[in-house]
């Protein structure tokens, strides 16, 4: 198959890629980029673990072949920490003990961030709801709610 070459930014840096036009995004990030924080899990759109932030909107990529991605700005779970200072949805995570085992954390966390992006202050209905997307099997969702919850209560930047 020709490659093609697809343009993107992520995490802030513009990334010029040359690409089967039937890989997926997911292995795009994790092989060709090594953002591996991007986990592969069901590879069906179910689980979501391999969810980012692509334009403002979390998405599973291992639905979207990477040519959808062209002109995109996408931000992954290695894109958050700035200057050496977690994102805040990254901090209450740890304070919250809302990370187990760490395969859903990078998608719970891109999905905390995303919600309160645009809900600067959700109710924990919209937390639950804007986590639905991602399975976690350790935690019993309780601890991320709150984390996320935390987070929107904190002063300073998302």
């Amino acid at each position: 198959m020709a490659k093609q070459n697809v343009k993107f930014t992520v995490n802030g840096k513009k990334v010029a890629l040359d690409v089967e036009s039937n890989q997926l995004l997911v292995d795009v990030l994790r092989d060709q980029l090594g953002l591996t924080g991007t986990k592969a899990g069901c590879r069906e759109g179910e689980c979501g673990t391999c969810s980012v932030i692509m334009n403002g909107r979390l998405v599973a990529t291992c639905l979207i072949p990477v040519m959808k991605a062209q002109g995109a700005d996408i931000t992954t779970i290695e894109g958050l920490e700035k200057n050496g200072e977690l994102h805040v949805v990254q901090q209450k995570f740890i304070e919250h003990g809302a990370i187990q085992c760490g395969f859903c954390t990078p998608a719970m966390v891109l999905a905390g961030k995303a919600l309160l992006d645009r809900n600067p202050k959700p109710s924990r209905d919209e937390i639950k709801m804007a986590i639905s997307g991602t399975l976690c099997r350790c935690t019993g969702y309780q601890k991320i709610v709150d984390a996320i919850d935390s987070a929107s209560k904190a002063p300073g930047k998302r």
